[in-house]
């Protein structure tokens, strides 16, 4: 809804998408929303981006994601 930040595919068609950046002199659609982390399946006929829920115990008011990147083992 906002747009995303950064985008990270992995090769088995898995998108990670991270949004919700706040930087001063850009426009923010949602201030007072914290960042949001995607996953969307690239593999699926009508991919949809669907919101992961992040761990308790993180600061979910102060996550501000500016990119993103994974790391297979």
């Amino acid at each position: 809804e906002a747009g995303s930040e950064d985008i990270d595919i992995l090769p088995n068609g898995l998108a990670f998408i991270s949004s919700g950046l706040k930087y001063p002199g850009l426009k923010s659609f949602a201030p007072d929303k914290p960042g949001e982390i995607f996953l969307m399946d690239l593999n699926e006929d009508n991919p949809r981006a669907v919101e992961l829920r992040i761990s308790r115990g993180f600061d979910l008011a102060s996550f501000n994601p500016h990119g993103i990147s994974t790391y297979i083992d």
